[in-house]
């Protein structure tokens, strides 16, 4: 018992021993030991500190992302703007601040105006007061954060612009978080970071003791044989392993190759110990062997093989001198690599087919892009074949004739059919037999196929001579619709189409007919749109002399919109002008369009002043409103505008009253532009509103123009820039209203419009007063002789004397009605225009029916006989009364 225990103690001892040994730094293991705790003392202190600004970093910027956030999200909440023009912004803005400061976390949130007075502040008694800070970035756009020391002690705050809908600056809005709160975060989590570092020092000096002892105890007593049996397994694993290994001096000398280098190098049995130069290999393999430069992953050709060779430098760390080198044989993977990259370009292709093809809603363009993608990723050429329907939107019909649509190659000069060129295929034609089975056809070699050949023989040998010898032709389908073919034709690559390209070409055209298919849907809808929209609009212009007019029409670039215009002949020479435009684009804007323009053309034949047909219009759209809400099916009317203008040659005035609509404009004699003063009613439909005239003098040949919106307005600019724009064109502008429309469409103040635009120039013309005449007559029936003998008179001075007696008992017949139950005064006039018109003018309100009178009465034929005599009658109401008239045509 006692020997085991003085055995016991001197094992304690000796193990105390090799501790304080390792501890020491007398041997390796103590001497590893300091460093490593030396080292991991220095990371964990570098680590806190590291951690600690970190966390500050972080902190710092959390508060100006959150201050920055916060700051915009306020200046573009809705209302922000609105407030600032109030009368008293605090009392809108102050509650609204604290509410979002609280909710956002931060301390502050400033409103300003450009002046830097804060509208808004926590502390309400630095409301009113300057801003502390640099508003100058925000008020030119910018966004700026800063650190100050401000009103509630040090801070980060950021500054961001309040921007007007047309992007003015009009105020700023500052955000911030104080210093204290920003370095808060850190200074919590510092007792923790020193308790974790502290922690981690204890485990890894522990973890470092243990090492060094183990490794102390491991290394002590290793004998030759234990090295020797090491050396043995090394070499084992070196010459087992599937990649080869090369050790050469500095000198260039191999050292060493293990089994599987000597295997892809095929070197001699004598190579270790000469100079890798002399061992037979490749010299681009031998120089990077034998010049010791770092490679990574370099691949060379040896033999048959290719080679991934990496190579470092050995005299790193007091190393001997020389490199070492590994092989690994990549041919196989090379190969797997090569057919990756296929299948990922195959993928890339089809990819980029379903985001490039099919961009706009255009048949031809569509069919284009196709062809496009195709060339020469996939073909060296390729065309596109559609049938005519196709083409016009319609379905296609088979048998009939095909159209080369687009065509797209290497080269320009290939015989092939050209683009626009119709053909008609022969049953044996590879396209033919496409179609008929809907399948795709391989012709691996063009030259061995005479069923291709046989469609053009002159052509098709001019296409084998030009070097085309492979063709895949795969049908547009769409569905059960067969839209037409798609061909991919070889040339340069010497192998033919194979059945894998035969699949990639089938799904690649698959993809593509969906979207030739929506064109083609797309081109039917618009084409019916347009016609509709054709036929609502006005086909020529009604013959009259009080206005010399020409007009343009364009339509948008996409879509069909509702604009509108039109020129009436009303009684008395006079003639009414209209401009309109519905809101949208579509059909139901081009069905509204003809509505409104037909309830115009019925309000216009009760000769109504403008102010009250527009008031009419407006009712109408309201009602259009209300049944098609009813309905539930159509979309009510989103806006519509209307601007409706008579001009009288007789006295040169023009009334004109707009519902929304821009104003027109007017070009003097002397060329001299101006937008006259029309007061601007509501858009029609909003109802409840009166609308107003303006009654303009025109000089005689001055020019009138009037035009929808499309013109003037855009999205990259104010209607006023566009006003100004058609001022300086319009100034520019010719005599004639023809010469007038092209300039100012020449002008292009839209040069891809996205609306349609109206545009009508009218040159005002004045009625001869030679040819007025008008008498005032007495409420007397005796004086109804008198009118009929000035008549007689006035006729015969005017060469119309045919006319005499049809105006003598039309006259005869309204003045009597106006002397028996009219009122004074009474007046008679005539007009000499493009027909003779006769007007009776009376105080009454009261109108005039026609009616068929019995057998036994006596009177009550008076209006039934103007009626038979004349072309046209009426009756038109003004502020004093009425007038009836009466047209009788000029022989």
């Amino acid at each position: 018992m006692v020997r085991l225990s003085q055995r016991d103690a001197g094992r304690s001892r000796r193990g105390r021993a090799e501790v304080r040994s390792a501890l020491g730094g007398r041997s390796v293991a103590g001497q590893v030991f300091v460093l490593q705790v030396v080292i991991v003392l220095l990371l964990v202190v570098a680590a806190v500190v590291a951690l600690v600004l970190q966390v500050r970093h972080d902190s710092t910027t959390e508060a100006r992302n959150r201050s920055v956030a916060v700051a915009e999200a306020f200046a573009n909440a809705p209302g922000t703007v609105e407030a600032l023009s109030a009368p008293d912004p605090t009392a809108v803005l102050q509650p609204r601040a604290e509410a979002a400061r609280k909710a956002t976390g931060v301390d502050f949130i400033v409103v300003l105006n450009t002046d830097g007075i804060r509208y808004t502040h926590p502390k309400p008694d630095r409301i009113g007061k300057k801003f502390v800070g640099n508003l100058a970035p925000a008020l030119a756009g910018h966004v700026v954060t800063e650190q100050i020391n401000g009103t509630i002690g040090p801070l980060v705050q950021a500054v961001v612009p309040i921007r007007a809908p047309d992007g003015k600056v009009v105020g700023a809005v500052s955000a911030g978080i104080t210093t204290e709160h920003v370095g808060g975060t850190a200074d919590e989590q510092l007792p923790l970071l020193i308790a974790m570092a502290a922690g981690g020092l204890a485990v890894a000096t522990a973890g470092t003791a243990l090492v060094s002892r183990r490794l102390q105890r491991q290394t002590h007593g290793l004998g030759p044989h234990e090295m020797t049996r090491m050396y043995e397994h090394h070499d084992a694993v070196l010459h087992a392993v599937r990649e080869g290994v090369l050790i050469a001096d500095g000198e260039g000398r191999l050292l060493l190759a293990n089994d599987e280098a000597q295997r892809l190098l095929h070197l001699p049995a004598d190579a270790e110990g000469r100079q890798v130069v002399d061992l037979g290999l490749p010299p681009d393999t031998a120089d990077l062997l034998a010049s010791g430069r770092v490679a990574t992953d370099e691949v060379h050709l040896v033999g048959d093989r290719l080679l991934a060779i990496n190579q470092r430098a050995t005299e790193l760390e007091g190393g001997p001198a020389g490199t070492v080198a590994t092989l690994r044989d990549s041919t196989e993977l090379r190969a797997l690599s090569g057919r990756a990259e296929a299948a990922r370009e195959r993928l890339n292709m089809l990819y980029d087919a379903g985001v490039g093809i099919g961009t706009s809603l255009d048949v031809t363009r569509t069919a284009e892009e196709l062809a496009e993608l195709a060339v020469p990723r996939f073909a060296d050429f390729a065309t596109v074949d559609l049938f005519d329907a196709v083409l016009g939107g319609g379905q296609p019909e088979a048998g009939t004739e095909l159209r080369r649509t687009a065509f797209s190659g290497i080269r320009k000069d290939a015989p092939l059919y050209p683009v626009g060129e119709r053909m008609r295929l022969v049953a044996s034609a590879p396209q033919a037999r496409a179609l008929r089975s809907g399948q795709a056809v391989l012709e691996s070699r063009l030259a061995e196929s005479p069923g291709w050949r046989a469609q053009n023989l002159e052509r098709t040998a001019q296409v084998l001579e030009f070097g085309i010898h492979s063709l895949i032709t795969v049908p547009l389908r769409a569905g059960a619709l067969v839209l037409g073919v798609v061909n991919f034709w070889r040339s340069q690559k010497a192998e033919p189409f194979d059945t894998d390209e035969l699949a990639l070409a089938e799904e690649l055209v698959t993809r593509a007919a969906v979207s030739i298919d929506n064109a083609r849907r797309y081109t039917r809808e618009h084409t019916m749109a347009v016609t509709l929209q054709r036929s609502l609009l006005p086909r020529s212009l009604p013959e009259q002399n009080a206005l010399d007019i020409a007009y343009r029409y364009l339509p948008a670039q996409a879509g069909v919109g509702g604009d509108w215009f039109d020129v009436l002949p009303l009684s008395g020479a006079r003639v009414a002008l209209v401009v309109g435009d519905v809101v949208g684009h579509g059909l139901h804007a081009a069905a509204t369009m003809g509505r409104l323009r037909t309830a115009v053309h019925n309000f216009s034949a009760l000769d109504l002043p403008p102010d009250e047909l527009l008031a009419l219009l407006d009712e109408l759209v309201g009602r259009i409103d209300q049944d098609e809400v009813q309905e539930g099916d159509s979309a009510p009317v989103t806006g519509a505008t209307c601007l409706y203008a008579v001009y009288d040659p007789v006295s040169r005035r023009c009334t004109v009253a707009r519902a929304g609509h821009p104003p027109p404009a007017l070009i003097h004699p002397d060329g001299s532009v101006e937008f006259p003063d029309v007061p601007a009613g509501p858009p029609l439909g909003l109802g409840g509103l009166p609308f107003e005239t303006a009654d303009l003098e025109l000089a005689e040949g001055s020019r009138l123009v009037l035009y929808t919106d499309g013109l003037v307005e855009d999205r990259e600019r104010d209607i006023d820039v566009g006003l100004e724009l058609l001022a300086a064109a319009l100034e520019r502008a010719g005599e004639t209203p023809e010469e007038t429309c092209q300039v100012v469409l020449d002008s292009k103040l839209t040069a891809r419009p996205s609306d349609d635009i109206a545009l009508i120039v009218a040159r005002t013309r004045a009625l001869d007063p030679g040819r007025v005449t008008e008498w005032q007559v007495p409420s007397d029936p005796a004086a109804v002789g008198r009118v009929r003998a000035d008549v007689t008179r006035q006729l015969s001075q005017w060469g119309l004397e045919d006319l005499e007696f049809a105006t003598e008992l039309i006259l005869s017949e309204l003045v009597t009605n106006a002397i028996r139950y009219g009122g004074e005064p009474i007046r008679v006039r005539m007009l000499y225009d493009r027909s003779l018109i006769c007007e009776v003018f009376d105080s009454s309100s009261t109108s005039p029916h026609l009616r068929y009178a019995a057998m036994t009465d006596e009177g009550g034929r008076g209006l039934f006989l103007v009626a038979q005599l004349a072309e046209r009658w009426g009756t038109r109401y003004t502020p004093e009364g009425k007038v009836i008239w009466a047209e009788q045509p000029v022989p």
